[in-house]
């Protein structure tokens, strides 16, 4: 094995030359990073165009363009290559009648928003409204036509998805008889009263599920749908019976029937 030294001139010249191209690769380095940083920082990819429309191209019913702009005014943060979705998304949804939003960007300014909206069953409460799967929102009225009727329900805290359902299975067994729910509310102690759209009113007692740990009401479902239907078989009769006189009130809470009782009779003239 041979070895030999390199001069000392040309030692120098090649850790130079090194230097040298160390140098050159951070000043492109460097420019490219300045680049960026200007590209990142140009107003041409500000933000500044939202397009929206429904989930699966539904029409948008409820939720209208001035709503959404103003509540996300000033509020996005970043431009389109630094804006967080997930954080817009969470903006996007509480704009009134939004239920769940989906975000994504557009080149080069743009975001696209598919929204689903909130499906109003009825009024919850004192304030607020109740979709379809048993959620609680708040939302503008105004946007409802006055054509729409929506029933009153009420319930406690945390009783919504078990409303909606006892609301869904009492309106089942009510449809052969051509009335609906007026209101259908739930006490603290959840016993049950209905008022129908004829004025009746009806008192199902206190709802067997509310003593299990069902969140769902499934347990309790069969007792409360054999008052109903013991009620609804003999509503034909009882009004022929009647002769014209309304029910005021039904109370169902007994296991072997109901008791009814009627409205005061209108003076004759």
């Amino acid at each position: 094995m041979r070895r030999f030294t390199l001069p000392p001139l040309l030692s120098s010249y090649r850790w130079l030359n090194q230097l040298a191209n160390t140098l050159a690769v951070l000043a492109v380095l460097a420019l490219l990073f300045s680049v960026l940083v200007w590209i990142v920082r140009s107003p041409y990819f500000v933000v500044n165009q939202v397009e929206i429309e429904g989930l699966n191209n539904e029409a948008l019913v409820y939720v209208t363009s001035d709503a959404v702009s103003a509540t996300i005014a000033g509020r996005l943060k970043g431009n389109f290559f630094s804006i967080d979705l997930d954080e817009s998304r969470a903006l996007f949804e509480k704009a009134p009648w939004v239920r769940k939003a989906q975000v994504r960007r557009v080149w080069p300014n743009t975001l696209h928003v598919k929204i689903e909206e909130q499906q109003p069953l009825a009024y919850w409460n004192e304030a607020d409204m109740i979709n379809t799967w048993g959620e609680p929102f708040a939302a503008n009225e105004a946007v409802i036509l006055d054509t729409t009727f929506l029933p009153q329900l009420r319930g406690p805290a945390n009783s919504e998805r078990l409303v909606v359902q006892r609301y869904a299975e009492v309106t089942q067994w009510l449809t052969p008889l051509g009335v609906s729910i007026q209101e259908l509310n739930l006490s603290p102690r959840y016993a049950w009263e209905v008022v129908l759209s004829d004025g009746v009113r009806l008192q199902l007692g206190r709802d067997p599920a509310a003593d299990i740990a069902d969140l769902h009401g499934t347990s309790g479902a069969r007792d409360f749908a054999v008052r109903l239907e013991r009620f609804v078989q003999a509503w034909p009769a009882l009004h022929e019976r009647l002769d014209g006189r309304k029910i005021q009130t039904a109370d169902l809470r007994y296991s072997n029937g109901f008791a009814i009782s009627l409205a005061p009779l209108q003076p004759t003239e």
